[in-house]
């Protein structure tokens, strides 16, 4: 591709965002938190209530069928993305509440004293706390598996770590702090072939990949939709439908059930045992709106921009003196996501500086404290890309970045 065909390319994208014209200076990098969402998104969110504005699956009327079949062709958008089956969606507020969702049905269900959780110490907070509150009611034991010190996990790594006694072993798909991409296919073969289950967090790939939940044969995959383009509030958890048959529902009222008595209740079919209540209906139908504006884009661009983004600002931060890359040091091993040290200089500090140039980047623990902690840091800063970003944005940062300790009295 030529610089005026990647030029074209870029402008092309960038017109769709109403805030990027809003806030022409900013240059966006903490994609890795939450995407900017497109004019289609904002639309069809828009548009649900001004149309189609009623409570999915509590009317026989036309505006609710109307309400409860955009809700339904939502979830085959998503269905479809994953490369699931329909009935094997369940709509959740976001990543955190799905795995919230496995970790207190699933874990009440086939956890006991004496059986193991293995988690990966690369995990979001969301994908290791659930599991720590877990092991407390069940009496299982939580043990981590631990990554090199260049951020990587390996299956001879899984293989040595799943014991007979390992029931559920949770790991991220890609790392929100290392943009490591972990071998799910490898690991779910390993765990099947020893008895246990896997649960993959997909918050940090689901928005950059190509993800077949059949192809990788996890049993169960978590994401977000607001860092896929789509709306706050809304994402969807993935299970193989003879377990989410299996598992206890989550929460309990109105829509999750087929009938009620003053003794108990008979449950809905998967997967409306698990949404009860009355649903984000409008945020499930800007979801689709993201789904299909992803997918008309397609994956396979989305992968080569934020690869050429990627691997061009870890090279361009990797020459700055003062400045250190965690995880790997080879810059096709980061996928959208690079995080970094500052020499004498706080993770604050440094998003701060970046800031008055309108430079967005994240810093802190990125809720990631035990990994962190396994590193030898407890906060950095994290530049995290999307396709709408521009390789001119990549080299304001890297400018920004090298004027850093300058900006602090410091003097190479």
């Amino acid at each position: 591709m030529t610089t005026e065909e990647r030029k074209a390319e870029d402008a092309r994208f960038r017109q769709e965002y109403p805030l990027f014209a809003q806030y022409p200076e900013l240059i966006y990098l903490d994609n890795a938190a939450t995407t900017q969402k497109p004019s289609c998104v904002i639309q069809a969110e828009a548009a649900f209530y001004e149309k189609y504005n009623a409570n999915p699956f509590r009317g026989v009327y036309e505006l609710a069928e109307f309400a409860t079949e955009h809700y339904e062709e939502a979830r085959a958008a998503v269905a479809e993305l994953l490369h699931a089956n329909t009935d094997e969606i369940v709509f959740t507020r976001n990543a955190s509440e799905s795995l919230n969702l496995i970790a207190y049905s699933l874990g009440n269900l086939v956890l006991r004293p004496g059986d193991e959780v293995l988690v990966s110490i690369m995990e979001h907070h969301s994908n290791l706390l659930v599991w720590q509150q877990a092991a407390k009611r069940t009496g299982a034991t939580l043990r981590y598996l631990d990554c090199t010190q260049d951020g990587k996990i390996t299956a001879e790594m899984v293989e040595a770590a799943v014991t007979d006694k390992t029931k559920i072993f949770a790991v991220t798909q890609i790392s929100n702090v290392l943009g490591w991409k972990n071998d799910i296919k490898s690991f779910a073969e390993i765990c099947h072939r020893k008895g246990c289950l896997i649960v993959a967090d997909g918050a940090q790939s689901v928005p950059h990949i190509e993800v077949d939940v059949k192809a990788l044969d996890v049993d169960f995959l978590a994401f977000s939709g607001h860092k896929m383009m789509g709306p706050m509030g809304i994402g969807a958890l993935y299970g193989k439908k003879e377990l989410l048959e299996s598992m206890p529902p989550f929460l309990f009222g109105g829509e999750m059930i087929d009938t009620v008595t003053r003794e108990g209740a008979v449950y809905a079919p998967v997967p409306h045992k698990f949404e009860a209540g009355t649903v984000n209906a409008a945020g499930a139908v800007g979801l689709m709106a993201a789904i299909r504006y992803l997918k008309e884009i397609g994956f396979d661009t989305i992968e080569r921009r934020e690869a050429e983004l990627t691997q061009y600002a870890v090279k361009r931060l990797m020459a700055i003196p003062g400045v250190h890359i965690l995880g790997s040091q080879d810059p096709s091993e980061h996928h959208s996501i690079v995080t970094f040290l500052v020499d004498n200089v706080h993770p604050h500090d440094v998003a701060s500086i970046l800031d008055m140039d309108h430079i967005a980047v994240r810093a802190g623990h990125h809720c990631a404290q035990p990994l962190l902690q396994h590193l030898n840091t407890s906060a950095t800063t994290r530049a995290s890309f999307a396709f709408y970003n521009t390789m001119e944005e990549v080299d304001a940062l890297a400018e920004s970045l090298a004027q850093v300790r300058r900006r602090m009295g410091y003097v190479d």
